[in-house]
This record gives C-alpha cells, sequence and structure tokens, in this order.
C-alpha cells in the first residue's frame, strides 16, 4: 500500500513536471531515475534512449546512485573509459539493449549466469552486479528508452516490482516525450536568438551611417514639408531620412526624446523597407509626410500619444512588405499567414517596428514613463493594423454612424481611436491625392507590384485577378476609376468632416477621378471603334 501510495504520489509529480515545470531532458532523465531507485529499492539505475536513425541505444546521463549523483561502474553498457557520459551502443547488444530490440521486460536474478550480461565494467571498476531489472519505455507504440536497475538492495526483484515499475514506464514515456519536445524548442529558440542576432547586425544602421547623419544636424526648419503634394520622388533615401527626423521634432521637440536614438531608429526604419517597387521606403516617407501634414494642420485634435502613434505608425506601416498582399500570403501558406490568420501583413509590420524599437540604442520611447510607453505602444499597434484596407471599411461605417447620428463625441476613447484608424487610411492612401503627375507615376509604380504577385502567382498554377495579369493593361484605368470613387474619395470625405484642414486631399483626389474617368471613357470608345472596324 505504501508503495502504491509512492507511486501515484510520484507519477502526480511527473504530471506537474510535464505542464506545469517544463524541465529539460536531462534533468528528467535524473529525476525518472532517482525514483525508480527509491521504487524499486535499488542500487543503481540507468536509463538509455532509442536513436531511430542510428538503431543504436544513448544515454547522457548514464548511472545514478541513490544519493542522485552520477555513480562510475554500473553496468555493462559503460565500458566506455572512466567517464560515464554520451554513451551509445547498437540495439540488441546486451541487458538493455536486448530489451530495447524486444520490448520485453527482464528481471535477471542472476547477472553472472545470463550470457547477455558484459562483465566488463564490473572488471574495471571492482562493483559487483547481482540482479537487474529492466524495462522498455514505450510511446505511441514505439520503444523510446529502456530503463535499468541493478542490485535490489534487500533480495531479488519481484513481481510487485515489475509491476510498480510497468505503470511507473508509461508515464516515463509522456514526461520524456514531453522533455524531448521541449529540448527542441529550446533550440529552435536559441537558433531564432542567434539568427535574430545576425538580422539585427546587417537590419540596424551601422556606425559609420549614424555618425554621418549625426553630423549633419537636424534642420531648424525645411520649407514646403508640410504639404500633401510635397512629391517624394525628387528627394533621395537618406534626404527623406533627414526629412523625417525634422518632422519628429517639429511635431515633438527632442526634450523628451534622445537625439541619437531618433537618428538611429529612422535610419534603420529605412533599411528595413524592402526594395519592391511600391510598398517600399519612399511609400513609408510620403505616407509619414501625409500624416505629418495633418497633425500640424489640425492643431492639437489628438493628444500626445495619439499624434506619437499616428507619425510613427505612418512612417513604419509597411515595414519589411514583401510587395505581396494578405490573400496572397494566406494562398500560399505563407509563414506570416501561420503565425497571424487576419491582417497578416500589418500584424507583421507591427512587430518589425517594436523589434527596431528593441534594438539597443533605438527605443526613441524610452524616456517615456511604462504607463506612457504601453499607451503609446497600443495607439501604435491600433495605427499599423488599421492600414489593412479590410478593416478600414468597418471603419467607415461606424464612423458613418455616429456622424449619422450626430453621436461623435472626442471625449470617447472609443471614437478617438476610430479616427485615428481614418486618418491612418487618408494617409496610407494620400498618393491618390497626389497632383496628377505623382498620382499617375505612382499608378504604374503600383501596378508593377500588381503584376509581379500575378506572375507569381501564376507561376504556382493559380490564375490572378485581371487587375494583377500584365497581359490586361487596359484594367488600369477602370481599377483606379473604382478604387478612388469607392475607397479614397469616401474616405476623404469623412475625414473632411472632422478636420477641414484635410480639404487639399479631397480636391485633389476628386480631380484625379475625373481623370481617370476620362482616360477609362476613352479607352472604352476606342474599343468600340476597334469592335467596328
Amino acid at each position: 500500500m505504501n508503495q502504491q501510495r509512492t507511486l501515484n504520489d510520484f507519477l502526480l509529480d511527473v504530471v506537474k513536471s510535464i505542464f506545469q515545470d517544463m524541465v529539460s531532458m536531462d534533468t528528467l532523465i535524473i529525476k525518472i531515475m532517482n525514483f525508480a531507485q527509491k521504487l524499486v529499492d535499488a542500487d543503481r539505475a540507468s536509463l538509455f534512449l532509442v536513436d531511430s536513425k542510428t538503431k543504436e541505444l544513448y544515454a547522457t546521463v548514464f548511472d545514478v546512485g541513490l544519493d542522485g549523483s552520477d555513480s562510475e561502474g554500473s553496468t555493462e553498457e559503460s565500458a566506455k573509459g572512466p567517464s560515464f557520459r554520451k554513451i551509445h551502443f547498437p540495439l540488441g547488444t546486451g541487458i538493455a539493449g536486448q530489451v530495447a530490440m524486444t520490448g520485453e521486460i527482464l528481471n535477471i536474478k542472476d547477472a553472472y549466469a545470463d550470457p547477455r550480461f558484459n562483465r566488463t565494467v564490473d572488471q574495471l571498476t571492482g562493483y559487483k552486479t547481482n540482479t537487474i531489472l529492466c524495462m522498455p519505455i514505450f510511446i505511441r507504440g514505439s520503444i523510446i528508452g529502456v530503463v535499468q536497475m541493478v542490485n535490489k538492495h534487500q533480495g531479488l526483484f519481484t513481481k510487485d516490482d515489475e509491476k510498480a515499475f510497468e505503470m511507473f514506464a508509461i508515464y516515463c514515456g509522456l514526461a520524456l516525450h514531453h522533455a524531448k519536445l521541449y529540448d527542441k524548442i529550446r533550440k529552435s529558440e536559441q537558433k531564432y536568438r542567434v539568427a535574430l542576432e545576425v538580422l539585427s547586425y546587417h537590419n540596424t544602421c551601422t556606425e559609420e551611417e549614424y555618425e554621418n547623419a549625426e553630423k549633419d544636424a537636424i534642420p531648424d526648419k525645411i520649407l514646403g514639408v508640410d504639404d500633401y503634394f510635397l512629391n517624394p520622388f525628387e528627394l533621395e533615401d537618406y534626404q527623406k531620412a533627414r526629412y523625417s527626423m525634422y518632422m519628429f521634432s517639429d511635431l515633438f521637440g527632442l526634450a523628451m526624446f534622445d537625439h541619437s536614438s531618433l537618428i538611429k531608429f529612422i535610419l534603420t526604419v529605412k533599411k528595413n523597407y524592402r526594395r519592391v517597387p511600391y510598398h517600399n521606403w519612399t511609400h513609408g516617407f510620403s505616407v509619414a509626410n501625409s500624416m505629418y501634414t495633418t497633425l500640424k494642420r489640425s492643431g492639437h485634435l489628438f493628444n500626445m500619444s495619439e499624434r506619437l502613434a499616428l507619425f510613427v505608425g505612418a512612417l513604419c506601416h509597411d515595414l519589411d512588405h514583401r510587395g505581396k498582399n494578405n490573400k496572397f500570403m494566406l494562398d500560399t501558406e505563407a509563414p506570416l499567414a501561420a503565425i497571424y490568420s487576419t491582417s497578416t501583413m500589418e500584424h507583421h509590420h507591427f512587430n518589425q517596428t517594436v523589434t527596431i524599437l528593441q534594438q539597443e540604442g533605438h527605443n526613441i520611447f524610452a524616456k517615456l514613463t511604462h504607463s506612457e510607453y504601453k499607451k503609446v505602444l497600443d495607439h501604435l499597434k491600433h495605427c499599423i493594423l488599421a492600414t489593412d484596407i479590410a478593416l478600414y471599411f468597418t471603419n467607415r461605417r461606424e464612423v458613418m454612424q455616429l456622424v449619422d447620428t450626430s453621436a461623435f463625441s472626442w471625449n470617447d476613447p472609443e471614437h478617438r481611436l476610430l479616427l485615428c484608424a481614418i486618418s491612418m487610411t487618408a494617409s496610407d492612401l494620400s498618393a491618390s491625392a497626389k497632383p496628377w503627375e505623382i498620382q499617375s507615376k505612382t499608378v504604374k509604380i503600383i501596378f508593377e507590384e500588381f503584376y509581379q504577385q500575378g506572375d507569381a502567382e501564376k507561376a504556382s498554377g493559380r490564375q490572378p485577378i485581371s487587375m494583377m495579369d500584365r497581359n490586361q493593361p487596359d484594367q488600369q484605368a477602370s481599377s483606379q476609376v473604382g478604387f478612388l470613387k469607392n475607397i479614397c474619395l469616401p474616405c476623404y470625405n469623412l475625414l473632411y468632416k472632422f478636420i477641414p484642414e484635410t480639404k487639399p486631399l479631397l480636391d485633389m483626389c476628386a480631380a484625379n477621378l475625373r481623370r481617370w474617368e476620362e482616360i477609362e471613357d476613352q479607352a472604352k470608345e476606342m474599343k468600340v471603334q476597334e469592335n467596328e472596324h
């Protein structure tokens, strides 16, 4: 009864270890061996694991005495030298190897009378092996290891010992299986950390880049930067970074923000935009410039936390974009889609932003209090996720309902978040509200990115939608008419109701829509004429 109670207590302890403690394989093995000795009153314990690839038994913690420490010279398979760690031998060799091959329990009453016993270790160490109890450990019907007990203190190993040991072995299998998974996870985590360390080295600004930027003091004034119609194509990449530093310092000052962190942060953000046709550093800068202009012209409608999230979110909202949309990520079962099932890329953009903030010397929010920092990050995540066009329709509908019922209140935090979301979409789509020369050039770039996705879809055996098929270039005008009419114009019209200073966006978007409608009409007319001939 006492033995059964002891067994039950230990099995409960094993279950707790599996689901609460998550110990490493070696730690669990020592724990199992220690108890196994006490369970059957053995002098020595060994545990071997099966390597299914090499068809061998192996052990890193080979032999444990009753005091819980590794002990030298106890069982036959240890004839490898004075150190009994990391030993291995073929399945079928010795008592343990036989058990691993057959899956049978072996209760040896006289080791020296059994031809399978190897006396070498006893001869080397002076230890005398008399009795052996050896049992397989199963998981899902396969033998994953063998536990071997040596020399019962009082007499022979009994049938009761075998029964208790057999029940114990079932839980050992479960525990070892989880420990193996834990070790794999731990190794994967270490590999991830190494990869992250390598990536951070290559994906953060170099010391030389920082020093060169630090020598160029942030300007006190840049004329014409608070302009919705600023042409991003006229600026070099480094100029865009300098403009971004200026816009940040102009909006927030540098009293609460470290100057060197700001430089490193923006240079690293620039570096982490990929060289894809559209969703690149030029786009990130342009969206940030549009948001900067809105914040400058709207006064203090938004509080400090919101303003920080809006500007930094605009600057970082497409970090590490691959030039493919969320549907493509889901359809191709991309790793990112497995991590984030909704707003796939937007979640990734936010996490990339946080990763940059976590790099040494890059945290522009380091001087904020804990509560301020948390609030900014919460708002930042909200703002970046809001650039998912799928969320825009829901946000727009909710804001329209508030407008129609005159229920909108600047004192309601949820209402403010909705307006932040609409502001993010308006800035993200600001290329549609640039002068025609910039707008038409941007559309060509956007469609090249669309076509590249379409090419990738064709390569994988799928037919892209017509807008992404480079063999259907006549879709550009009609798609732009639909895009501006159904998405962009309603967004700017809604934003104008709350921030009248954004009217230039509304007016220019409407003007561009008229141009695209003219082009669409001309294309239709030409098609009719071609059909007539």
